[in-house]
């Protein structure tokens, strides 16, 4: 998909484009880390004998940013929604977020469940498996979903990723699922969550909010449909954000992809407790 990026919305007779997300600047951290490392440079040259503990220092720093990036629900390095926002919409909701697809095979008995069940979802897709599957995305969409931004290729280095390199993978997939969707991502989840201190400079440039979540399954390695389950609704609490998998779903001992067990039951415990699906959209206002 090499279309070119559509513009964002204007209002009218305004030449500004409306933005979905206002601009906050850069997190703290990263002014933080960057001062850091002016200091840390000014001090080699300033007293180059010192050099071992101005590269400690150095190291030092990418060593608190690597790991605050190993945290997927930490705000340290940016606006990151854990729950859903605390407003009087959201105070009996609960988002489900489905992530990885689209998978031809599992997808479609996922978006069954959901519609025998009444049930509206997140899905963060991976544009490129997108791409094989577009008639499968436009489905995802009728059926009332939203379809968010999970990268373009979801490769491994992405927290690793510089600057130039994230805005490159990120936009790609952001052309590619409103391309296919005619719906432009309002948010975006790292591949596995793990992110840098480069992400939150790029995701206001593209008008994106990071979304984590509060409780996962581990679905993508436990075959115990109970156990990810449990995982799920162990203190389950209004504006939590559930974490689940479509496309790398463990199988479970019937060979079953264990998403399509868990799901059911999934929903009839949330909604046992008096709790309702919302998408991110729908928690958000939009």
């Amino acid at each position: 998909m090499n279309q070119p990026n559509p513009p964002l919305r204007r209002d009218a007779g305004s030449a500004e484009p409306v933005r979905r997300w206002p601009r906050t600047g850069n997190p703290p951290m990263f002014n933080a880390t960057l001062a850091w490392h002016v200091l840390m440079f000014a001090g080699w040259i300033f007293a180059p004998s010192a050099w071992p503990w101005w590269v400690a220092g150095i190291l030092a720093s990418h060593l608190i940013v690597v790991t605050i990036g190993l945290w997927p629900r930490s705000s340290l390095l940016g606006p990151n929604w854990t729950r859903l926002p605390d407003t009087p919409r959201n105070a009996n909701a609960v988002a489900l977020t489905i992530d990885d697809g689209p998978d031809p095979v599992v997808t479609p008995k996922v978006l069954d469940l959901l519609d025998a069940h009444g049930v509206r979802a997140t899905f963060f897709c991976i544009g490129a498996r997108a791409q094989r599957h577009p008639a499968l995305m436009r489905e995802i969409v009728a059926r009332g979903h939203a379809v968010e931004n999970h990268s373009q290729v979801h490769v491994h280095t992405f927290s690793v990723t510089l600057p130039r390199g994230l805005t490159r993978e990120i936009d790609a997939a952001q052309r590619t699922l409103e391309s296919l969707t005619g719906e432009r991502p309002m948010f975006f989840r790292a591949p596995a969550g793990l992110r840098n201190v480069f992400l939150e400079p790029v995701l206001q440039k593209l008008d994106l909010r990071l979304a984590a979540w509060s409780r996962r399954g581990f679905d993508t390695r436990e075959r115990n449909p109970q156990r990810v389950l449990e995982r799920l609704v162990d203190g389950l609490a209004a504006r939590d954000i559930l974490l689940v998998h479509d496309a790398t779903a463990a199988l479970s001992a019937s060979g079953e992809p264990v998403v399509l067990d868990v799901l059911p039951r999934l929903i009839e415990t949330v909604r046992a407790r008096g709790l309702r699906f919302v998408t991110l959209r729908e928690a958000r206002g939009a």
